[in-house]
């Protein structure tokens, strides 16, 4: 069986051979079995689709379902370097060149297709799959579903799309299926079958070892900035390689910049947040990938920085302020030492700081009432396309700073009532909203879940053994 893909990894892909556990998935998946892999950050999951989308016989291609679209940007990119035919296909491309890529599709032309799941749909992408040669149901030979945790409403990122992959991968007529994840508990895990419409024994879980014995994890309290600056100094002196510090809001990442810049005199300090403009984006991104152990880059950013990212030498990841779940916490310590080497994560603990996460439960939460309100003022507006601030003006009757309504838009979009358009931050009406695709018992349950979600992050933070308390949280 290893003929099959062997020359592909090594002439494309550049390795030997598939670490164990690869091999195993690629092996079930190459006989068109299913599988179910959970796999830490920087583990090599995506490999474990790629490989047996290029080494596959037969008719169809490999559709990847991917839920953030910069990350399937930068996949297909770094496919296409490799001289692999991959393509992606979402709303940020004007119409033209989205009706032009469905007609590649629908000759054949890509050996990976990337997607958000709300493209499914889309009858027109539907339509692209039905004119392959066999129709629809041999249109795809395998079926990827990337960050597979959400499918569930248990996991950390429901995206309600996801909830419907299960119905059209029987449209589809139930190709061989590979969901992955980083993180998933045991609860996750038995919903992302159930909703596949799978058992267990039909699709096995691959789950690699949670524990990176290379990373220490711990947490300090710090009660005030201060504190803050002079425990990422301590760190950043003792490890003179590449770090990252993680801060939930923008406004206290450039607060303590400057701080942090005095207490590193001749360190390089870098900031990295979702509102600065593309080309600083790619500038830093760039510097930080590059940047080698003698550089001692420090990057202090948002969680917008960090998925997708493929460095293998990060020292050390500093959370200045607390995560939102277990879940992101344990994703985002997964970037550092993927070497393998000796890397430091560090939790900074303060009460005050949960006010801001508990701040984000709400504004991730819109009350069902101002959904009602969005969707209808979305409706009666005349203009093509609106971004949250305008839609503030037609719902409050003024300009105002509302995060609900910026969320309110993302969960519509997810609803299909709504789609982004090709300018960031700026969407586009479909159709209205139904009375029935608000469930307001199911949304308080929600916003339940993510106040539990929280409620975990702080016992984390208190415990003496933070290593033990998440291999217990995952089981």
């Amino acid at each position: 069986m290893s003929e099959a893909w062997q020359p592909i990894l090594e002439e494309r892909f550049g390795f030997p051979s598939l670490r164990p556990l690869q091999e195993q998935i690629v092996r079930r998946v190459m006989e068109g079995g299913d599988a179910l892999v959970v796999m830490p950050t920087g583990s090599g999951k995506s490999l474990c689709y790629q490989l047996p989308a290029l080494a596959m016989e037969g008719p169809g291609t490999t559709l990847v379902f991917s839920p953030l679209i910069a990350l399937m940007e930068d996949q297909v990119a770094a496919l296409r370097a490799k001289g692999i035919h991959a393509q992606y296909i979402n709303s940020t491309l004007r119409r033209k060149e989205r009706e032009r890529r469905y007609e590649q599709v629908a000759q054949g032309a890509y050996d990976l297709i990337y997607a958000t799941p709300e493209r499914m749909r889309k009858p027109e992408f539907v339509e692209a799959l039905a004119r392959r040669p066999g129709g629809i149901e041999q249109a795809i030979r395998l079926l990827a579903i990337d960050e597979a945790h959400c499918i569930t409403k248990w996991g950390h990122d429901l995206r309600p799309a996801y909830r419907e992959v299960g119905r059209f991968r029987r449209q589809l007529g139930c190709p061989p299926t590979i969901a992955l994840t980083a993180t998933a508990t045991r609860l996750v895990r038995e919903d992302i079958l159930r909703t596949l419409d799978l058992d267990e024994g039909a699709m096995p879980l691959f789950s690699a070892p949670l524990d990176r014995p290379n990373l220490s994890l711990e947490t300090r309290a710090a009660w005030d900035d201060a504190a803050k600056v002079a425990a990422i100094a301590d760190v950043a002196r003792e490890l003179p390689g590449t770090g990252i510090v993680y801060f939930a809001l923008i406004k206290d990442l450039d607060r303590m910049a400057s701080d942090v810049r005095r207490a590193l005199p001749g360190r390089r300090v870098v900031t990295y947040h979702g509102k600065l403009d593309p080309d600083r984006k790619k500038a830093v991104y760039n510097e930080f990938i590059r940047a080698r152990p003698e550089d001692g880059l420090l990057l202090l950013a948002t969680n917008a920085f960090g998925m997708g990212v493929d460095k293998s030498d990060i020292r050390f990841i500093i959370h200045a302020q607390v995560p939102g779940s277990v879940e992101a916490y344990y994703q985002e310590v997964g970037r550092a030492g993927r070497d393998g080497l000796p890397s430091r994560c560090l939790l900074l603990y303060c009460e005050d700081d949960l006010a801001i996460q508990q701040q984000f439960v709400e504004w991730q939460n819109p009350p069902p009432q101002l959904l009602r309100r969005a969707a209808h003022a979305i409706e009666a507006s005349p203009h093509a396309d609106f971004d949250a601030e305008e839609l503030s003006l037609d719902v409050h009757g003024k300009r105002r700073n509302d995060a609900r309504l910026e969320y309110a838009a993302i969960t519509l979009a997810d609803l299909g009532v709504i789609e982004p358009t090709h300018v960031p931050g700026r969407f586009r009406p479909l159709r209205p909203l139904e009375a029935s695709e608000i469930d307001e018992a199911d949304m308080a349950a929600k916003k339940q879940r993510d106040l539990l979600r929280l409620l975990e992050v702080v016992k984390m933070a208190r415990t003496d053994d933070v290593r033990a308390f998440v291999l217990t949280y995952f089981d």
